[in-house]
């Protein structure tokens, strides 16, 4: 079976990305490779790679309820592209938990990347 290694993500300014995904996954980077210009943190296993020559990447993030973590984006002053959302209700565990809401919410990051932020929460029926 493969498994997602590492994702790669735009960053035009390594320090200023730096500061803003380390506020955004709540912890330090990994690694800074300055030349030739890479930064990684590790998400659960999975490397994110930013750096200036790669393209920008929509990546989806989750979190732990995708409204509080808006309202504490917000007031960081970091731009909400699209308010939390129901973006889809799991009736069985295909593509996320039975019985679950999938929020979604995306917001733009230091380098005007798109970031979507998901969580799950049980269905409101």
């Amino acid at each position: 079976m493969s498994r997602i290694i590492q994702i790669a993500q735009h960053a035009d300014d390594l320090d200023r990305a730096s500061a803003f995904y380390e506020q955004l996954l709540g912890h330090p980077a990994s690694a800074k490779y300055d030349p030739p210009g890479l930064l990684f943190f590790t998400l659960d296993g999975t490397r994110l790679l930013l750096e200036q020559s790669a393209p920008s990447a929509v990546i989806y993030l989750g979190v732990e309820d995708v409204r509080t973590k808006v309202e504490e984006l917000r007031s960081l002053g970091i731009p909400i592209e699209n308010e939390p959302h129901v973006i889809f209700s799991h009736e069985d565990d295909t593509l996320g938990p039975a019985g679950t809401d999938e929020w979604m919410a995306f917001i733009r990051d230091s380098e005007a990347n798109l970031v979507g932020l998901v969580s799950h929460s049980p269905s409101a029926e």
